[in-house]
């Protein structure tokens, strides 16, 4: 009883909300902002071409999803956003397993990692469509690129982080350094990975919606220029709240593989503590 209570109270003696009580003030917040916009919209007169409705977003989803407009788009942008995630990642994953193992490696390839992550990926857009051609492959490659460095640096950090005691224990076991990684590294180092794993998928939805903008006839990026060429704001909008509640169910997704990833790690950590703290 007297821990439920504690978890309930911060440090500071003020309650903390349940994960039902912070779901529910987050819905009415967005209730209330859907009504003040709405509200703004009737009472300003505002043209749909400027800014439409709520309820006139909602109407034109409705109508695109009930149709089946929406739903080859979406399986398009699904699956350029899993490839891209998938190829990005794993990259991204044996990259920093390698450069973490790898001083030299590090120092000879980390400055071009930089380099690829540092250009707009919205001026490679053009050049992957005119080296690849129109289609799934250059969306998959730009995506790709952009989620691929979250994975590689929360390794790489993850993987240097590692207790030193505990790696003093396998050297002294004679474990060999694939051992030691598999074992060792990248169980303690899994927290860090899954956190890049949760950026990486955010920015894989931006990934492939920005390759869509530039060479995509399908996609919920080419239903936006779409919109945009026939001057459909309406349109527009219903498409880009396709693209965030994707966005936001993909992260919750992470979100939960986290916490059933991290039970184990989090009883490991716990042990370790209390062996420490009872010799």
């Amino acid at each position: 009883m007297l821990r439920a209570r504690a978890r309930r109270h911060g440090r500071d003696g003020r309650m903390n909300p349940t994960p039902l009580q912070a779901r529910l003030m987050a819905a009415a917040l967005l209730l209330i902002l859907l009504g003040l916009w709405e509200l703004v919209v009737r009472q300003s007169g505002l043209s749909t071409l400027v800014l439409p409705a709520p309820s006139a977003v909602a109407a034109a989803l409705w109508t695109g999803l009930a149709s089946g407009y929406f739903w080859p788009h979406i399986a398009a942008t699904l699956q350029a956003l899993v490839l891209g995630l998938a190829a990005g990642s794993l990259v991204g994953l044996f990259a920093g397993m390698a450069l973490a193992e790898s001083a030299l490696l590090e120092g000879v390839l980390k400055p071009y990692v930089v380099v690829s992550q540092v250009v707009p990926k919205l001026a490679l857009a053009p050049l992957f469509v005119l080296w690849f051609g129109f289609g799934l492959l250059p969306t998959v490659l730009i995506t790709a690129l952009i989620c691929f460095f979250p994975l590689m640096e929360n390794t790489l950090t993850g993987l240097r982080q590692v207790d030193a005691q505990r790696l003093q224990l396998f050297r002294m076991l004679g474990a060999t350094r694939l051992q030691t990684l598999l074992r060792l590294k990248l169980p303690m180092g899994l927290p860090a990975i899954l956190a890049g794993l949760r950026v990486a998928v955010v920015l894989a939805l931006v990934g492939v919606v920005v390759a869509e903008f530039m060479g995509a006839s399908r996609g919920l990026g080419a239903v936006v220029i779409a919109a945009q060429g026939m001057m459909d704001t309406t349109l527009m909008f219903a498409a880009l709240v396709i693209i965030a509640a994707i966005g936001l169910l993909l992260y919750q997704c992470c979100i939960l593989l986290e916490r059933r990833l991290l039970r184990s790690h989090a009883f490991s950590v716990l042990s370790t503590a209390r062996l420490r703290a009872n010799p």
